[in-house]
């Protein structure tokens, strides 16, 4: 929950599930939890763990790969899509950002900042080259293409490779632009090309969390 305790907050592992359900048309019910005041009753079946948390069976999954992975095999076709990406890198893209962003954003000694915010700037960069490239099937159907004009990821389609990746893209470029002053570069097209287009889906939309409340959850750091 956000900081008024029921509205949804900013993690963006619960957002990352929350999409692929959406994604997977399967019925389900949205409860926020209160960390703050709810802490006793996570001990209660998963000691230890953070949100968010998976019950089947009385036994938890408090790990969001575990999660991911068991509601793919459990949802998978011929009743419910697969989310797999076609391309293995697909699923490895962008997966450093978040780990040179919080660094970045969590550093203490201001000297060091400027070689942490390149750092982070390396990653963006390899991501948008790799939502720049044509993957196989664009130069199947035009073998001259020299740029991707693909929406996401590994194609037109969201998958688990995106559904991991944007909020955490997202999260990096509200906190980022807010106490850094520092945004994506607007130069990096596949990057921006990648998030206009998942600003357009209600998986994204309708999961995402109000930048406020973002900013705000990063306020002590």
């Amino acid at each position: 929950a956000s900081e008024d305790g029921e509205s949804m907050g900013h993690c963006p592992f619960c957002q990352w599930l929350f999409m692929v359900l959406l994604l997977k048309g399967v019925p389900f019910t949205l409860t926020t939890v209160d960390v703050k005041r709810a802490l006793d009753v996570l001990k209660d079946f998963a000691p230890g763990a953070r949100l968010p948390v998976l019950l089947y069976n009385g036994e938890a999954k408090t790990d969001t790969i575990t999660i991911e992975d068991f509601l793919e095999d459990k949802l998978g076709p011929p009743m419910f899509p697969s989310l797999v990406p076609q391309y293995r890198e697909s699923s490895l893209a962008g997966n450093d950002i978040f780990h040179k962003f919080s660094t970045f954003i969590k550093n203490l000694v201001p000297a060091q900042d400027e070689v942490l915010q390149r750092s982070l700037l390396r990653a963006l960069l390899k991501l948008d080259k790799y939502l720049s490239a044509p993957l196989e099937y664009e130069l199947a159907h035009n073998p001259h293409l020299w740029a991707s004009q693909r929406r996401f990821l590994d194609g037109e389609l969201l998958t688990l490779a995106d559904c991991n990746l944007l909020p955490k893209l997202n999260i990096v470029q509200v906190v980022c632009q807010h106490y850094r002053h520092f945004g994506i570069p607007k130069d990096l097209w596949g990057v921006w090309r990648y998030l206009n287009s998942a600003s357009e889906t209600k998986e994204f939309k309708y999961t995402c969390p109000n930048s406020e409340e973002i900013v705000e959850a990063y306020r002590s750091m």
